[in-house]
């Protein structure tokens, strides 16, 4: 087994989306390669409801998948095909945009006025671009949940993690998407196919990904971000992108840590990107948006 390198450690930018809701973006609206099948990951955890109550009202999406998962309060969404519904904490929903779809997504706060989540954007290739929308939606209770003997668990979201499959299917960028908590001072390896991409992104604790040797790897390509942070442990908000291998290795610092791992098949096809759009050239841009003020879009 390979230990795979870490390639570049990311803070998440402070971001106004939608709105005016007060978010961290972690990647995207740059390279896509790099993050290939993903384009897009947003940290929208907020504990001011001023900063996030404006939400985000109805947008267009085409050429893409966004997977918005809950950790605190809700999210009341709704969209052009009549679908409508609430995402409350351990939730999820999986947005297949297709050919076109116009919704919106509107956060509210707990009790205590959080309002905690991430949403990820999947590129979906040529020949997908233009299928029907539809919508999964999964609730907390349906997502397994496994528990090692050294306390270390994975809620399986998407995907496989050992023998347990996610109840999210027939997703075209066949992500694996875990929620993993590692204990205090708990080190454990993760697999991971050596033909996906993959990053994972820190929200509670800190913890160091590692080499065999066990110290956290020097980033192993050229630094091309300007917010790159220098070798250290990984804690709130510190997007890891990993270089090529099968296994993550993580020692969990202090307090334990709690992260997203992510990996997906690259698709390796060119990118039009504009917004809320995503397509493979820019005349398939133009006509998207054409159709929109032409109010074609849906048809």
């Amino acid at each position: 087994m390979t230990v795979r390198p870490v390639a570049h450690l990311i803070q998440a930018k402070p971001t106004l989306e939608g709105a005016g809701v007060h978010l961290r973006r972690a990647f995207g609206f740059g390279d896509t390669a790099a993050f290939d099948p993903f384009l897009l990951l947003d940290d929208f955890r907020n504990d001011i409801p001023e900063d996030y109550l404006a939400g985000f009202p109805w947008h267009p999406h085409r050429g893409i998948e966004t997977i918005t998962y809950v950790l605190a309060g809700t999210v009341e969404h709704g969209d052009s095909l009549g679908n409508s519904g609430v995402i409350g904490p351990g939730d999820v929903q999986w947005m297949t945009a297709g050919k076109g779809i116009i919704h919106q997504e509107m956060p509210k706060g707990d009790a205590a006025g959080r309002m905690h989540g991430f949403q990820l954007w999947a590129n979906l290739p040529s020949t997908l671009k233009m299928m029907a929308p539809r919508y999964q939606e999964v609730t907390a209770a349906d997502i397994p949940r496994i528990t090692d003997d050294d306390g270390i668990e994975v809620r399986v979201v998407c995907g496989r993690y050992r023998d347990t499959a996610g109840p999210v299917d027939g997703v075209a960028a066949d992500p694996v998407y875990l929620d993993v908590s590692v204990p205090p001072g708990t080190r454990t390896t993760l697999a991971v196919e050596a033909n996906r991409h993959a990053f994972a992104y820190v929200f509670a604790g800190d913890g160091s990904f590692c080499d065999t040797a066990g110290p956290l790897s020097v980033p192993t390509e050229p630094v091309g971000w300007a917010d790159t942070a220098p070798p250290s442990a990984a804690g709130n908000h510190t997007l890891v992108r990993f270089g090529r291998g099968d296994e993550v290795v993580v020692q969990a610092g202090d307090e334990g840590v709690r992260f997203l791992l992510v990996s997906g098949l690259p698709l390796r096809e060119p990118v039009a990107w504009y917004g809320p759009i995503v397509m493979n050239t820019q005349a398939e841009l133009r006509r998207a948006f054409e159709e929109l003020q032409a109010g074609t879009f849906l048809g």
